[in-house]
């Protein structure tokens, strides 16, 4: 079940803010940092993230649609989950139920929507950890 737009729009402007400023220390939380595909403006959406090895599963709850969504697919971008900064490498949305290699946890989460994007992690190296990764 994929969440209205509606809902999408004021996350984006009263949520996000507030869930930025902690979600990238408390597991299932993360951060995924990406640039604008025409504007190339820096982003930071709060997003729930399942990790497991060196797979992360991120839950797409507003469609394929989601800015957050076309921008990563485009240009690729970081997470920052609990403390810590990864490279997403060859991100790509796939069914929940399809998506191998990502926890049994993440797999259940990404059925209420259906889809996930999934990618290998990559270490981003000492650069952008924490709050400084805006």
């Amino acid at each position: 079940m994929k969440l209205p737009r509606r809902m999408a729009r004021f996350n984006r402007v009263i949520t996000n803010p507030v869930q930025g400023q902690w979600a990238w220390l408390l597991p299932p939380w993360a951060v995924i940092c990406h640039r604008g595909r025409r504007s190339g403006r820096a982003y930071r959406t709060p997003v729930l993230a399942f990790k497991r090895g060196r797979k992360l599963a991120v839950v797409v709850l507003y469609g394929e649609e989601s800015d957050w969504v076309r921008n990563v697919l485009a240009g690729g971008g970081r997470v920052v989950r609990a403390g810590r900064t990864y490279d997403l490498i060859d991100p790509r949305v796939l069914d929940a139920d399809a998506a191998d290699g990502i926890s049994p946890v993440g797999r259940a989460v990404g059925r209420l929507s259906g889809r996930v994007l999934v990618a290998s992690l990559g270490d981003a190296g000492d650069f952008g950890r924490g709050p400084a990764a805006r």
